[in-house]
């Protein structure tokens, strides 16, 4: 069996660990719903992700899910997560440290009315420039991983059309911070576009580029 393969390393139960309270963060802020959406992170060589169907309050240490970089499962009996095709492109691409994907509900609703998330609001900086949208495939496949690589280009997120979000980070509290920013930047675009005979005003390139310049340094140091 894959799980007997070797056994879990310490920094890997305490991944785990922290893998767990980011999945069941995303249903407490409502930003899933039951079993939708997923998490990821990497340790080493081995991507370790929430696993198929299974409640985010009922998985305990002892579920731990893990596969290395071509999807094979090292470790854990439970299925991974039908997205796994995504966080494995993230991976494999980028120096991502762990992967959020969401199926919020107004960063969904934006994904269907627009192929960019309007530039609303500085903090487009953070994830590298105006949002793009990746265009519709179906859930799990290369197809939908493909579509999503391309409008992560020099970005740390995007959204999925009719589908959801997935942002990328560091570490799983850059990854979530990332995917909850993403959710009210476009709840505030369809807030401000709801307004009649009103048009929201939107950032230019410069002015976004110089904001992302100035948050590289934001918070403390060391």
């Amino acid at each position: 069996m894959a799980e007997e393969s070797r056994g879990v390393h310490e920094a890997e139960s305490r991944a785990w660990e922290a893998l767990v309270a980011t999945a069941r963060r995303t249903v407490a802020d409502g930003l899933v719903v039951g079993t939708s959406g997923n998490v990821s992170v990497r340790v080493g060589d081995t991507v370790l992700v929430t696993p198929s169907g299974v409640p985010y309050d009922r998985l305990t240490p002892h579920d731990v899910t893990g596969v290395d970089l071509t999807g094979r499962q090292v470790l854990g009996t439970l299925v991974p997560t039908s997205e796994l095709p995504m966080h494995l492109a993230v991976y494999r691409t980028t120096d991502a440290g762990a992967v959020v994907h969401t199926h919020a509900v107004h960063a969904t609703a934006v994904s269907t009315l627009v192929s960019e998330l309007p530039a609303v609001h500085y903090m487009s900086g953070a994830l590298g420039g105006p949002v793009r949208v990746a265009p519709y495939a179906t859930y799990g496949t290369e197809e939908l991983a493909e579509n999503m690589l391309r409008a992560l280009a020099d970005r740390s997120g995007c959204l999925l059309q009719n589908h959801g979000t997935i942002t990328y980070g560091a570490g799983l509290d850059q990854a979530y911070d990332r995917t909850a920013q993403l959710e009210w930047m476009c709840r505030l675009w369809l807030t401000a576009s709801a307004v009649p005979g009103l048009t929201p005003s939107l950032l230019t390139p410069e002015q976004l580029a110089a904001a992302g310049e100035k948050l590289r340094g934001y918070g403390q140091r060391g």
